[in-house]
């Protein structure tokens, strides 16, 4: 990794580098599979002594813009007095017009579709998001970014914000538009990730969209004034011992916005209000840990919504226990807005799934807010890997039916707002497999996913290994696209009718609406359960698919039908390493 940015700051993140060594990396090496916020979460120190052993990681990400020339700052940030490319309303013919969408965290799922180009998005919306009821899509960054030829054009030089023009690797802004209008007419709603707390970590260079740049020297946006000073940087002790290092000194040398100055702070809520004016339903705060939160909350006060229609923001908070910010500080930082933070420490689940620590899944059964000195389940987005903890050692698709299962249990359980992965095959063994950009046609293009002309998205069937490549479109799994029918339908009923045989088979009902049985064991399980369902036949969503009754033809199941009792008790047989699953919806 010559020339890589990150690679002078040593291993300074001491537990992400030994885990780093433990796969053959020198002991020198820095993690480059991961963003800097992800090695920085990663680490020992800001984990925390009440950390979990099983997950962590903070994405860095640069924010997009749907301003042509980019947003400049106002007068007295940068010293050039005006604003550039405003956007706003006028960005994308027909955005005032497009349809009001609601925001269903209590019972939706969205899929996080990692690094892919917005025309494939659109399609993916049309054709399988919107019809299976996802709510919404978290996109890549969509604003210029920085271009690291000689690191091979990794996925992270995305989170390295040089303006905020949309021109990304994911597509134009025409592009961008086109997929927000696309996507909200098919009903799902689009979460772009954004960048408030920094800009770029190299010297120099120029971005996707041609802007040339030097650290702390952004054309018509930002100069020196506008970033922190004096420029320190984050050390491991600070996490547990100094919130306000944590919030003003540079995250492993990614130039820190003073997002306590006033002009500083127009602009960031400038360039949110643009976005939501075309179309965007919400946001991903990207390493909003490095902001204070009053810093926070003041520039979302300045966002301007779109008509009768709150913006939705989920902040990026990696917080175990034992630090010197929590989550908890930020859940007052959206106002009316409605505002969730990050649950890292739900990553456990997958743990579990792996038997790390000899766990077993029949401990699931008492996971509770107060248990696992969770976030309040109304206010936390949960999942078992992201971008970040999958490059790390997170549960993830190459782990098979314990990542599948995992994910049909947090999609079951009643529990904060879910949002699955999609990934695309990488060897996490490797520095460079972990720094590996997606699927590409070479230089700094992205492979399409779906083919010209095709109806279908070109998805990698498993079993995965390291050596897997192309589109991995784990959302389209049955253990994921079928359980967000089953979330929504079970929507604010509690669990039930909780069986486990001590080990690794689990089984409850979420009230009279639905019942999962999990068989995480290599043997077949067989038997009568109390399913709490009322009587009748249903589908088993998980072996195959539902198709609903049209006119006089009869609904019907491509899968294994189950029957239930008058007393709501069913026998049901469960295969080796899978689950069922069944609800109201679902009913013969």
């Amino acid at each position: 990794m010559t020339g890589l940015w990150l690679l002078a700051l040593g291993c300074a993140l001491s537990l992400a580098c030994s885990r780093v060594s433990a796969s053959g990396e020198g002991p020198g090496d820095t993690p480059v599979g991961m963003s800097a916020g992800s090695a920085a979460a990663y680490s020992g120190a800001e984990r925390g002594l009440g950390g979990s052993a099983s997950n962590g990681g903070s994405g860095t990400s640069a924010g997009g813009s749907l301003s042509n020339a980019g947003l400049g700052t106002s007068a007295g940030a940068s010293g050039t007095g005006d604003t550039v490319g405003s956007g706003g309303a006028s960005g994308g013919a027909g955005a005032a017009n497009l349809p009001r969408l609601a925001n269903d965290t209590a019972g939706g799922v969205f899929v996080h579709l990692f690094e892919w180009r917005w025309s494939d998005v659109a399609l993916e919306c049309e054709r399988f998001l919107g019809p299976k009821g996802f709510t919404a899509v978290q996109v890549s960054p969509p604003s210029e970014h920085a271009v690291l030829p000689d690191s091979e054009f990794p996925w992270w030089q995305r989170y390295q914000v040089v303006s905020y023009q949309l021109e990304s690797r994911g597509g134009t802004r025409a592009e961008f538009v086109d997929m927000l209008a696309r996507c909200r007419v098919a009903g799902v709603g689009i979460y772009a990730d954004a960048v408030l707390n920094h800009t770029t970590g190299i010297a120099s260079g120029t971005g996707s969209a041609g802007t040339q740049f030097t650290k702390y020297a952004y054309p018509r946006l930002y100069a020196q004034a506008d970033f922190h000073s004096p420029v320190c940087q984050v050390q491991d002790a600070d996490y547990a011992s100094s919130a306000e290092h944590v919030q003003r000194c540079e995250l492993l040398g990614l130039a820190d916005l003073d997002t306590g100055s006033a002009a500083v702070q127009r602009t960031l809520a400038h360039y949110l209000s643009d976005l939501l004016q075309v179309g965007v339903r919400g946001f991903r705060l990207d390493a909003a840990k490095h902001m204070a939160p009053a810093d926070v909350s003041q520039i979302l006060q300045q966002v301007q919504p779109r008509a009768d229609e709150l913006p939705y923001y989920f902040l990026e908070v990696s917080d175990y226990g034992g630090q010197a910010v929590h989550a908890t500080d930020y859940l007052d930082a959206g106002g009316d807005a409605e505002l969730d933070v990050t649950e890292f420490k739900y990553g456990g689940v997958g743990d579990i799934f792996l038997a790390r620590n000899g766990q077993s899944i029949a401990s699931l059964s008492l996971l509770t807010e107060q248990a696992w000195a969770l976030l309040p389940s109304t206010r936390a987005v949960t999942f078992i890997d992201n971008h970040d903890t999958q490059r790390v050692d997170a549960a993830f698709y190459q782990d098979g039916p314990a990542h599948d299962l995992a994910t049909v249990f947090m999609l079951a359980w009643p529990y904060g707002y879910p949002s699955v992965m999609s990934s695309y095959g990488f060897d996490r063994t490797t520095s460079a497999g972990r720094d590996m950009g997606p699927p590409t046609d070479g230089d700094n293009s992205t492979h399409p996913v779906y083919e010209p002309g095709a109806f279908e998205p070109s998805c990698v069937s498993g079993p995965y290994t390291n050596a897997t490549r192309g589109w991995i479109c784990e959302h389209r799994a049955r253990s994921v696209a079928n359980m967000v029918l089953f979330r929504k339908t079970a929507a604010g009923a509690a669990v039930a009718n909780v069986w486990t045989n001590g080990a690794n088979q689990l089984a409850f009902s979420r009230g009279a609406r639905g019942f999962v049985a999990i068989n995480h064991e290599a043997t077949t399980l067989s038997k009568s359960f109390e399913t709490g369902l009322p009587a009748g036949t249903y589908c088993d969503v998980l072996s195959g698919d539902l198709t609903p009754q049209t006119g006089q033809v009869p609904a019907s199941c491509s899968g294994t039908l189950v029957g239930v009792d008058a007393s709501g008790r069913g026998n049901i047989e469960v295969g080796a390493e899978s689950a069922v699953a069944l609800h109201v919806a679902a009913k013969l």
